[in-house]
């Protein structure tokens, strides 16, 4: 078994790796949602669109629904303290999120154009909403959220939902949406041909584009920004306890890391090299390579902002003393430890799972296929 700071450090990694399984995953089948109204100009091709992503993703979802479980398996400070601070941000994802399983399964029980339309722009919804804020909630971690502990470790949050609306929160917001419709662009590349693949592929060129430029936009204003730093307490081994460290502001104290290990600078690089390489690979129609360099991107971005906030996980800017750090907000040694093995276990199966799943219904998806089709959405 693992030690207190190793068994810490690996469910920091563990955690990243599910939210960059989601990007990856669930966020190609919201990019294709986002581009629906766009890339599919005739009813038809929506429905190719929709049957592009319909066998897969609600088991993408595993992603999501696994990142939430241990979340608050690993990290259950985190869990219950995120969750209130962001509780109308999350109820608007699950409302937006409503849209999904309905819109597939009634989108074409009626022919009547008003119908479907409604549920087109419900898959929208569906598909952009979420991402966007993902995008505001991680932005303003960066910030830091207006939370405190008391002696007993309860709880108080003193923001609101327009407090998060703040101009870094929408960037990051913006930053989220663009990677997200980049990945849901090239995936469109693979399984689709013709006009829609050609659509597909100029919003692959101006969503890889949009990632960079905001993507970088973004690095430059956490330059400037005052972020955390632990100047005592945080032991990696000592029990949880989130008040038993002291906690300043620094300016520029989110590239601290950066200073300390220059080699993660090759994170940030790869993103942004992964992004342009997949806006050429798009331009090619090289649809596989594509989707492989917009993947790297997603994982690049995220690895990015982990990197930043390392160790923090919630940073408070109430009370600094109280954010949440990989060293004192995690479960007990013992909890760590058995779900590590849970883990190991279960997520070659389900990465094995999937990638079967796709092997199995691979191919490109036409119009002819979909309407001659009794099955297809």
């Amino acid at each position: 078994m693992f030690d207190y700071p190793t068994i810490r450090f690996i469910w920091w990694l563990l955690v990243g790796l599910l939210l960059i399984g989601f990007a990856i995953m669930d966020g190609h089948d919201m990019g294709v949602g986002t581009l629906l109204p766009f890339v599919g100009r005739t009813d038809g091709e929506r429905r190719v669109l929709l049957n592009t992503i319909g066998p897969h993703w609600e088991g993408n979802q595993v992603w999501f629904i696994t990142g939430g479980g241990a979340l608050f398996a690993s990290w259950p400070l985190v869990y219950a303290t995120a969750f209130s601070g962001f509780y109308w941000a999350m109820l608007l994802v699950l409302w937006a999120l409503f849209f999904r399983p309905v819109g597939f399964d009634y989108r074409s029980k009626l022919q009547d154009p008003r119908w479907r339309g409604f549920w087109d722009w419900g898959l929208f919804v569906g598909g952009a909403v979420p991402p966007l804020v993902f995008g505001i909630a991680f932005g303003n971690l960066f910030l830091g959220v207006p939370f405190q502990f008391d002696d007993t470790l309860r709880v108080t949050y003193s923001g609101s939902f327009w407090a998060l609306l703040n101009p870094f929160g929408l960037l990051s917001g913006l930053v989220a949406s663009a990677m997200l419709t980049f990945q849901g662009a090239t995936y469109l590349i693979v399984r689709t041909e013709g006009a829609i693949q050609q659509r597909a592929r100029r919003a692959a060129q101006w969503s890889g584009l949009a990632t960079v430029l905001l993507f970088v936009a973004a690095g430059f204003w956490v330059r400037t920004m005052a972020g955390y730093v632990i100047v005592a307490g945080a032991s990696p081994s000592a029990p949880s306890n989130p008040l038993a460290k002291v906690v300043t502001e620094g300016q520029g104290a989110w590239l601290a890391n950066y200073a300390q290990w220059p080699w993660l600078w090759a994170v940030p690089l790869l993103a942004i090299v992964a992004a342009l390489a997949g806006v050429a690979l798009s331009r090619s129609g090289r649809g596989v390579a594509a989707f492989v360099a917009s993947s790297l991107t997603q994982a690049g971005v995220i690895v990015t902002a982990g990197a930043s906030l390392f160790p923090f996980v919630l940073p408070s800017s109430l009370h600094p003393n109280s954010s949440l750090t990989v060293w004192d907000a995690t479960s007990s040694l013992g909890t760590l430890n058995i779900m590590f093995w849970g883990a190991i276990i279960f997520t070659p199966i389900i990465v094995l799972y999937t990638g079967w799943c796709y092997r199995v219904m691979r191919g490109k998806v036409t119009v002819e296929g979909v309407e001659s089709s009794h099955s297809a959405y």
